[in-house]
């Protein structure tokens, strides 16, 4: 089954961590979609409240945006969005396909470590970390919670064989290649690109284009 069957099912982007639905691969692949006649929704998962933001409320947000579509759904993640697509995809029976972009997985092994343990110590005592937000181009305070939520999901449980395509950077800062490759590797319905590019995949935006639409059955426009 390619994305275009079904009368062309909606395609719901999820934009990462400390972004917002104006970031450049959202704005880009958005525009994308909609000129080869796809609909696409790029909801806002800071929900005018980032420092309450978790894994939970995030899939809570998009469950409702599921509930309503009457065809099967593609997920495209990046980031922690990402892995909040892979998460829907194990609840959601509508979802039937996803493409993540350098997805969060093992994020807390990574960004823990990187903040130290006296900087997450604070964190957890005081109740708030300030971080930066690429949207608002500012540091905002992030709820503790979101550490103790993102703990109560395990990984391992993402079983559901459903056609996964993975595009992640080699020079990822923030999520390093190994975490997708981890990944891919024991789950035979995932591909795995391997992109000249950080984190952001700023540098390969036609070259996310191409394969999503190889990977999706999408005709140029």
């Amino acid at each position: 089954m390619t994305c275009l069957e079904r009368d062309r099912p909606s395609m719901i982007y999820l934009h990462g961590f400390a972004s917002s639905p104006a970031s450049a691969k959202a704005q880009y692949l958005g525009d994308r979609l909609r000129e080869a006649g796809i609909t696409v929704a790029i909801p806002d998962l800071n929900q005018d409240d980032f420092s309450h933001l978790t894994l939970t409320r995030q899939l809570q947000q998009v469950q409702e945006i599921l509930a309503t579509a009457s065809s099967p759904v593609t997920l495209i993640g990046s980031s922690f969005g990402g892995l909040t697509a892979a998460w829907l995809a194990e609840q959601a029976p509508t979802v039937d396909r996803l493409v993540l972009l350098a997805p969060a997985f093992q994020f807390l092994d990574h960004w823990l470590p990187r903040l130290g343990a006296d900087q997450v110590a604070h964190w957890q005592s005081t109740g708030y970390l300030q971080v930066y937000h690429y949207t608002a181009q500012a540091h905002l305070p992030l709820h503790y919670g979101f550490i103790t939520d993102a703990q109560t999901y395990d990984q391992r449980h993402l079983k559901r064989s459903l056609p996964t395509l993975i595009l992640h950077g080699r020079s990822d800062e923030v999520i390093p290649l190994s975490a997708s490759r981890a990944y891919a590797g024991d789950r035979p319905w995932v591909s795995l690109v391997e992109l000249d590019d950080d984190h952001s995949l700023g540098k390969v935006q036609p070259q996310l284009w191409q394969a999503i639409q190889e990977f999706c059955g999408i005709p140029d426009a």
